[in-house]
């Protein structure tokens, strides 16, 4: 399942190339993963900033097959997120408990720290190779953006701005959702770097950015503003979930004999939801059967 929709990913370079950058707005997207599992605003909000974080550091892949995991497990009452993003804008995502109630956090916002509580962030790179690269960090906020900043200067040791929103509207759909991800090259010089911090220092938050109708490129403008910025390319960003009855097969012929056997003694078809989307496949005895 993939929605025509107007989320996409912008990348650009500042400061001859001592800077590499990315915004999105991934409005449609996190809307789309709020409705295929049914989440509460606090689980949204989460669930919706580590969806556009996944979309640009998804884009950074470098192969059509790689594939980006970002994990985020905490002691909180969401239990855990899981996003996966390929190189092509593609997210999807679940939270563990989709369904979270929390009275707002002290500035009157939704509290996703408390959602997730304290615990880790994980991120797998499959790039093809025998071994995939994870590389693990301890939450510092856990409202996302602030331990994605930690993860790239502790685990890749990139110095990192992050920034990520989600904006709910009354009835619960989503208003707006975006973010930016800022890097410094190893050889940036000093005055660029100030020059950043200061910038950085000035802008309002990102869902306030986009709700005055700023784009991901204005956002990007102002963020990397007296630093020669020029994007080097769009791409358009969706919910997009790849599964499908023979990926589901696999998996239940994966659970082994006896368990299939067992499913086929109760004499029932089964279902199965996927976890990405909640899309659901039915399985007749007949064909539980076959796959024996």
């Amino acid at each position: 399942m993939e929605q025509n929709t107007g989320d996409y990913i912008v990348r650009a370079t500042a400061a001859n190339a001592q800077i590499r950058a990315f915004a999105c707005t991934t409005k449609d997207l996190t809307e789309a993963a709020r409705q295929a599992h049914n989440t509460s605003p606090v689980v949204t909000a989460a669930l919706g900033r580590l969806l556009s974080a996944g979309a640009m550091m998804g884009s950074m892949l470098k192969g059509e097959k790689d594939l980006l995991t970002l994990q985020v497990k905490g002691d909180g009452p969401v239990e855990d997120i899981t996003v996966t993003a390929d190189a092509s804008g593609h997210v999807k995502g679940y939270a563990g408990v989709p369904d979270v109630i929390l009275p707002a956090n002290s500035q009157g916002k939704l509290d996703v720290a408390g959602a997730v509580g304290k615990g880790i962030l994980r991120v797998i790179k499959d790039m093809g190779l025998k071994e995939p690269y994870i590389g693990q960090t301890m939450l510092q906020t856990s409202e996302i953006a602030e331990d994605l900043t930690y993860y790239f200067a502790a685990s890749e040791q990139v110095p990192s701005a992050v920034g990520l929103g989600v904006l709910m509207e009354r009835n619960n759909t989503v208003r707006q959702a975006g973010g930016f991800l800022i890097q410094l090259m190893p050889f940036a010089e000093e005055e660029v770097i100030e020059r950043l911090e200061r910038n950085l220092a000035g802008i309002t938050s990102v869902t306030a950015m986009l709700d005055q109708g700023i784009t991901p490129e204005q956002m990007l403008g102002l963020i990397l503003e007296g630093l020669a910025y020029e994007v080097t390319d769009t791409m358009p960003a969706a919910f997009f979930c790849n599964c499908g009855r023979q990926k589901i097969e696999k998996v239940l012929i994966s659970l082994g004999e006896k368990e299939i056997q067992d499913m086929i003694d109760e004499g029932q078809e089964i279902e199965v939801n996927c976890h990405f989307c909640s899309k659901k496949y039915k399985f007749s005895v007949d064909e539980l059967k076959h796959m024996l």
